[in-house]
């Protein structure tokens, strides 16, 4: 009854062996190959969801850049509220220490990169953290007149002390999506990211 299925079925994942580089056996990579599949070979029936708009012509880079900037927008209100009556100004002052814990002491223009900043917010931010005792800073042995910066003790604390609001903060920002479409959704954006990284740094 089903061999037609079955016989299908194993011509595509031939196909797959062939186009794989790693040749991975892994029904997930392979449902997400098919899927790309199908739409190179012109099979996908599915019209994409609805949005405001679509009948009028508007696109869906115009939705998707929207939706970017209105969803900053919330996670920033999320974050405001996760750091009331704390040491912290601003939503970025927990951000810059975040990345110095997970990525270790950096330099102010590796800080200022890292969190996508023009120099001069950038350097207003950790000026600010090295000022309130949250950070402080050092120069290099390679050029005294670059400095590294590292969260001081008082900054894990306040961190530490901070992270069950900014955990939550985060998590009714995605609240709605399943683990699933999160995984979907983290794929899709770090695609995102590491190309606008690249590009800004002339390497596409």
């Amino acid at each position: 009854m089903y061999y037609d299925l079955v016989t299908d079925l194993v011509g595509l994942v031939k196909i797959y062996e062939q186009e794989s580089e790693q040749h991975t056996p892994d029904v997930v990579l392979f449902g997400q190959w098919l899927k790309d599949y199908q739409t190179r070979q012109g099979l996908t029936t599915c019209s994409g969801p609805d949005w405001e708009g679509k009948s009028k012509g508007r696109s869906a880079d115009s939705v998707i850049n929207t939706s970017m900037v209105h969803l900053y927008r919330y996670a920033k209100l999320q974050a405001k509220a996760a750091i009331a009556n704390t040491s912290f100004s601003t939503p970025d002052d927990f951000i810059y220490l975040i990345s110095l814990i997970s990525f270790g002491s950096m330099t102010k223009t590796a800080l200022i990169k890292k969190n996508v900043h023009e120099k001069s917010a950038g350097i207003q931010i950790i000026n600010r953290l090295i000022n309130s005792g949250l950070a402080e800073q050092s120069a290099t042995d390679v050029d005294k007149r670059n400095r590294m910066i590292h969260i001081t003790e008082k900054g894990i604390q306040l961190l530490q002390e901070s992270m069950d609001n900014i955990r939550k903060a985060s998590s009714n920002v995605t609240e709605p999506l399943s683990y699933t479409e999160k995984m979907d959704l983290v794929r899709l954006l770090l695609k995102l990211e590491n190309f606008h990284e690249l590009k800004s740094r002339g390497e596409l």
